[in-house]
């Protein structure tokens, strides 16, 4: 398997996109780090799935916006497994509002969590793949970040963050053997669209070249891909799944 004998880290895998990447990974061969925030009993079954499949799975917990928690829950994590090959920064959270009504703390914490987040995260791991010369960092991002979206400007600005943080942190450590990536994901089948009103997802819908959400392994999938030997030659880009929206 592609991905053999590696060591994967995804935050926020209890659910959804997380989940779907965490099991995805293992199923390329990894062993896999399930971190959470809240739902644990959700992370055991994430990680029962992962050992279904004949890897071995570990449950990590910590707010990844808290740096003592990050260092903490990373040293675990290293530990546990030896190092950290594979980085998924997939933590991410809403608090939507349009801006003139918009609280200061809910621009805060969505920032915190989907871009300080995912810096913390990464400063933290970053050095072991320097040392080895050979790491994967994927951030997960969204359509919003590149067509904006109304009620969304504090997820928009956090997931466009992503963006200029994962293509200058690219050229940073390129001549080290690890590359550092984004998937944008569009409107796809999760807890958070299904939570979405009816009419809401229809309109949504409408905008889709194809027709339909995406799925979660479809997503997980790109991660995949960009985390195996065969991107070895492609780092600070954008791989958009999205059936065409934009």
């Amino acid at each position: 398997m592609e991905l053999e004998g590696k060591v994967a880290l995804v935050t926020g895998a209890s659910r959804g996109i997380g989940r779907a990447i965490a099991v995805e990974l293992a199923r390329a061969g990894a062993e896999v780090a399930v971190n959470f925030a809240a739902s644990e009993d959700a992370a055991r079954e994430v990680a029962s799935e992962i050992e279904a499949l004949g890897r071995k799975a570990y449950l990590v917990k910590f707010d990844v916006a808290e740096p003592e928690g990050v260092a903490q829950g990373v040293k675990e994590v290293e530990e546990t497994f030896g190092r950290i090959d594979i980085l998924v920064n997939n933590a991410g959270i809403t608090r939507d509002g349009l801006l003139v009504r918009m609280k200061e703390e809910d621009w805060e914490r969505v920032l915190s969590v989907n871009l300080k987040g995912a810096f913390l995260v990464t400063k933290a791991v970053i050095p072991g793949m320097m040392k080895r010369r050979w790491g994967r960092i994927i951030n997960v991002s969204s359509v919003v970040a590149f067509s904006g979206n109304p009620g969304q400007s504090n997820y928009a600005a956090s997931k466009a963050g992503l963006v200029g943080f994962s293509r200058s942190l690219a050229l940073e450590v390129a001549r080290r053997g690890i590359t550092v990536n984004v998937v944008a994901p569009g409107f796809i089948e999760t807890d958070m669209t299904a939570a979405l009103p009816e009419k809401a997802r229809e309109a949504l819908l409408s905008q889709v070249p194809m027709g339909r959400a995406g799925t979660p392994e479809e997503v997980a999938h790109a991660v995949v891909f960009l985390a195996s030997d065969k991107a070895s030659y492609i780092t600070g880009t954008v791989l958009h799944v999205n059936g065409g929206l934009w």
